[in-house]
């Protein structure tokens, strides 16, 4: 019935089934028996029609006034829930590495809310890879190359590593001139599956990686951890740039080997197919596009 009053407002408004068709789309005729089929429906003649014109009843009158407010009122609750559906709101679960979140993400995440106050967050943190499905997660923010996957990339940035160390641990044991040279050195690396990763570089071909095995007298697996212990001058570390780039700047870390390119590691915001006509998911990476725009060049002394 509901696409029937329409036919029939339409009909009133526009003076003529013929006007009427053009209106809707559709030849006279047809609106004709669709406000026929309504007469019937309702048991009550609602319009009187001559050649020429269309003029309602008194009841197609009083009939017609009521329908026409209630389709006004029906039409602008549509208008209002399309609204709402495309504001961004609603819960947005997000995962992301924990030194990438906390130095990158979460504080970005005051002026994300300013923007979208009827956004709420959930930010978890933790290096290990996670199955959004199984975890709910909307969005991933992840470093290191793309696997096989169902998820939807956008790159937000490449990272740099960067090797440094403390002036205090360079003027004591010098500083290194070529990669060979870390293994006359102190470094400082990063546990994965038990055993310190080796330090990259761009070999001279300039497409393959050279990587450099490292001795040290400490190892961890907290990128926060061996950034404090650098600092303190325990010895050389590599890094990402985006954690070592405070450090380099109050003059607390230098860098080293800097004629020594390593391999770049991209960052990607990543969602599931179904999740991109989320308005929230859809902002949200907008920002992080934005967030990462203006990253750094490697740092530089």
């Amino acid at each position: 019935m509901f696409d029937d009053l329409q036919f029939l407002i339409v009909s009133v408004e526009a003076g003529s089934f013929a006007a009427a068709g053009r209106k809707l789309g559709v030849t006279p005729s047809a609106v004709s028996r669709r406000v026929a089929q309504l007469e019937r429906e309702l048991g009550v003649q609602l319009l009187a029609r001559t050649t020429r014109s269309l003029r309602l009843t008194h009841d197609g009158q009083a009939f017609h006034d009521r329908c026409a407010s209630a389709l006004r009122e029906l039409q602008e609750a549509r208008e209002s829930l399309a609204r709402s559906r495309s504001k961004p709101s609603g819960l947005l679960r997000v995962e992301t590495s924990s030194n990438l979140g906390r130095l990158i993400v979460a504080p970005a995440l005051p002026s994300f809310s300013s923007t979208y106050p009827d956004v709420r967050m959930h930010l978890t943190l933790r290096d290990q890879l996670v199955d959004p499905v199984a975890e709910g997660a909307d969005v991933l923010i992840r470093i290191g190359p793309l696997a096989d996957s169902s998820l939807i990339a956008r790159k937000l940035a490449d990272c740099h590593i960067v090797r440094c160390a403390a002036p205090a641990y360079l003027r004591e044991h010098g500083t290194p001139q070529r990669p060979e040279d870390l293994g006359e050195h102190r470094c400082l690396g990063y546990l994965a599956d038990g055993r310190p990763r080796p330090f990259g570089f761009v070999a001279p071909d300039g497409r393959s990686e050279q990587a450099i095995h490292i001795e040290g007298p400490c190892h961890v697996n907290d990128g926060e951890a061996m950034l404090r212990l650098a600092v303190a001058g325990m010895g050389i570390v590599s890094m990402f740039d985006f954690m070592v780039q405070g450090a380099i700047e109050r003059g607390e870390l230098t860098p080293v080997l800097e004629d020594y390119p390593a391999p770049s590691w991209p960052i990607h915001a990543l969602y599931l197919p179904n999740r991109h006509l989320l308005p929230r998911v859809r902002v949200f990476i907008e920002h992080m596009v934005k967030t990462f725009a203006p990253w750094p060049a490697p740092p530089r002394s």
